[in-house]
């Protein structure tokens, strides 16, 4: 059992609180990580490895309870279920940082999970949740080449802040998070206000500044503990079968990868075929030789084995030569094809972009406010009016799998893209649509979240949002050997998986909007981010001149099927008429109209239809449901009731008034009928309203010019 400590670790005016050896006891290890009223549980466990396995097993959960904001679930069943969008996303944040600092050889099962206990609504609890990690797994003596921690780094004004608060976050133009080992930068996670380079260059600096002081203090608790970090080493195994295999790959796969021709399914087929002339090798061996007997011990070995003499070779192409497996060079961008209205209207606006092999359309659809997405999480943000979802079918690499729900990587890209696009999006004042961005992923080989923030600017413009500025991305590699450093600029498939680094750069061209940085080395100077960093931004605008070529701003006219909206401003309380008892009234209008109407609290009213009549149809039964009447105000209106004492007259869409018998004529009336019938059109005045809210009208002491205006007024 591991003693009770509490330590408190202050920078910048904020605390943070770390307890241990409280909570979670049969877990490897926990520790319960605090500021201000947030807190989060963060427990780590490790499990024997399994037969057959060559990755590790990592799994990180983060878990949300509504409790901890005081908040009972909705639904039927009022309890926690799928988990949402955004815990999965901090999930994903937890996760990245963490894999590369445990040993590449390790294959023990591994779980992390992170549970909100509470929530003050003013501290964020992902960034501590990826502290707490680092803590647990130190704690639970799990082979990690930490500590690790995590910061978010806010601008405000010109004024750099450390975890900021959601409402500082909201007001500033940065909301970046910096996670860190000893070693450098691991991790980076940005959303920006079109920021210039050396700003988040700043930026970054400023907060692994603080990621060191969080990695002290982990260190001076696990010393405080009596704790020693755990630095298992490697198994030992035996170079027989790996050196076998190398003698009889290497010339083959080097000229593979030197063969610049090659399209991807060209070299992928013919290193598929060198490492088929291995396992014929392996096969023909006697069955009690030492190489085959390895081989069969372990099904992947050659697999493995192979993956590690390309890797070796590709990077040390680049590394002395300074080539890539196409030929490029390595600031060179892939060759780019853009389009825009490539499907029909009936799609509001749509968008393809082509990065060498990568494809990617995209699809942009304009709804209602009543379309926005509801959020049921911990987050203080009720709603989204701007999605993006991705999806990366699997014939986009040629292969076959079952279909299933997004899974976690499609939710992070989606969310990534979301990102980079929301600084340019105009404002819901100007602008009062719901709009989602659907990217397909047509054909990957590297950089599909970038090729889908170029999509979504294209289908954007096409769909006819004003958005301030166009939004590009690429996607920066690195390779890195010792003290030999190369970075990537638009990186394919293979030089992501066999390299050290995906550091992905959206924005304009005036600045940064977005920026996700993963490493699978253990950490990285800032000298060599800032360097990533600025050779992104002429790839961008070279991206970004591809994009202008195909449309160079929104189009004025939206498709014909893109609903029209027309949005008015009522008083609040008359929001309650509009509505009417258990929605009568506002149904009503949508089954006269044909339109949807929409209304907000502060009484913005939204009317949508396809028809922009139909829309200003139902505008004029609000209006006139809502206007303020004075007596003495004269209108048009129309005959729609007729009873002994008078006549009733809808004198503005959706009101009425009565017409006393008395006021019919400046004489006598008899007979209601005899002055009026219904379905006539009448010109009347309003005489008073009474104390209930109800309209008379007469007929009488109405001038002539006052006539003449209210039938214009109706044309």
């Amino acid at each position: 059992m591991i003693k009770e400590i509490d330590k408190s670790i202050s920078f910048d005016g904020r605390d943070i609180r770390l307890k241990v050896g409280l909570l979670a006891p049969q877990a490897g290890g926990s520790v319960l990580i605090e500021s201000g009223d947030t807190a989060v549980l963060v427990a780590a466990t490790r499990a024997a490895g399994r037969e057959g396995i060559d990755f590790l097993p990592l799994l990180v959960d983060y878990e949300e309870r509504l409790y901890a904001a005081g908040r009972i679930p909705g639904g039927f069943l009022r309890r926690e279920g799928r988990p949402p969008e955004r815990a999965t996303l901090i999930s994903r944040l937890i996760d990245r940082p963490m894999r590369p600092l445990f040993p590449g050889w390790l294959r023990d099962d591994i779980q992390i999970v992170a549970t909100t206990l509470s929530m003050d609504e003013k501290v964020p609890p992902d960034v501590l949740a990826v502290t707490g990690a680092s803590i647990a797994t130190l704690l639970a003596g799990i082979p990690f080449n930490g500590p690790m921690a995590a910061v978010r780094v806010g601008l405000i004004g010109d004024d750099f802040i450390i975890n900021p608060t959601y409402s500082e976050i909201e007001a500033g133009d940065l909301d970046l998070v910096v996670a860190g080992s000893p070693e450098g930068v691991i991790m980076v996670e940005a959303g920006a206000n079109q920021l210039p380079e050396q700003d988040i260059i700043e930026a970054i600096e400023f907060g692994y500044e603080v990621v060191c002081d969080l990695i002290q203090a982990q260190r001076d608790l696990i010393a405080e503990l009596g704790i020693e970090i755990v630095q298992e080493t490697e198994p030992e195994t035996d170079p027989t079968l790996e050196n076998f295999i190398s003698e009889r790959v290497t010339d083959s796969v080097k000229g593979i990868l030197a063969h610049f021709e090659f399209s991807k399914t060209e070299r992928d087929t013919a290193l598929d075929e060198v490492k088929a002339t291995v396992v014929t090798a392996i096969a023909e061996l006697p069955e009690d030789g030492p190489i085959r007997v390895a081989a069969e011990a372990n099904s992947k070995a050659v697999s493995t084995t192979f993956k590690s003499i390309t890797k070796k070779l590709m990077r040390r192409q680049i590394i002395e030569d300074n080539v890539r497996v196409d030929g490029r060079k390595l600031d060179e961008v892939r060759p780019i094809s853009c389009r825009t209205g490539l499907l029909p209207s009936r799609v509001h606006g749509s968008g393809l972009f082509q990065r060498g092999l990568t494809q990617v359309m995209s699809v942009a659809t304009l709804g209602t406010p009543g379309d926005a997405q509801e959020m049921d999480d911990l987050h203080p943000e009720e709603q989204k009016r701007y999605m993006h979802h991705y999806n990366m079918p699997p014939y986009s690499v040629g292969e076959t799998k079952p279909m299933r729900s997004p899974g976690r990587r499609e939710v992070g890209h989606g969310a990534l893209a979301e990102r980079a696009l929301i600084p340019v999006l105009p404002p819901k004042e100007e602008f009062p649509y719901v709009m989602r961005v659907v990217s397909e992923v047509l054909s990957s080989n590297g950089s599909t979240s970038m090729g889908s923030v170029c999509g979504s600017t294209l289908a954007l413009m096409d769909a006819g949002v004003p958005i301030t500025k166009p939004v590009s991305g690429a996607a920066m590699g690195l390779i890195k050997e010792g003290d030999e450093v190369r970075i990537l600029t638009d990186i394919q498939g293979i030089e992501d998986f066999l390299g050290d680094m995906d550091f992905k750069v959206a924005g304009t061209a005036q600045g940064i909007t977005a920026l996700q940085m993963d490493m699978k080395i253990s950490g990285l100077p800032i000298s060599i981010i800032a360097d990533a960093i600025k050779q992104a931004r002429p790839a961008r605008i070279h991206i970004l001149g591809k994009m202008l070529e195909a449309i160079d701003k929104p189009r004025t006219e939206m498709s014909p099927y893109a609903p029209r909206l027309l949005t008015i401003k009522i008083d609040t309380d008359m929001i309650g008429m509009v509505i009417g008892p258990g929605g009568k009234t506002i149904k009503g209008i949508t089954e006269q109209t044909g339109a949807k109407v929409d209304i907000e609290d502060d009484g913005t009213v939204t009317i949508s239809a396809v028809d922009g009549n139909k829309a200003k149809q139902a505008r004029a039964i609000i209006e006139g449901m809502t206007r303020k009447l004075s007596a003495g105000d004269v209108f048009a209106g129309k005959v729609t009731r007729i009873i002994p004492i008078g006549a009733f007259v809808e004198f503005l869409p959706g009101k009425e008034g009565m017409i006393h018998i008395s006021q019919l004529a400046d004489y006598r009336v008899g007979k209601v009928e005899d002055e009026v019938a219904l379905g006539d059109e009448v010109i009347v005045k309003v005489r008073e309203i009474d104390g209930r809210g109800r309209v008379n009208l007469t007929r009488l002491g109405i001038h002539p010019d006052e006539a003449a205006a209210a039938r214009e007024a109706t044309k």
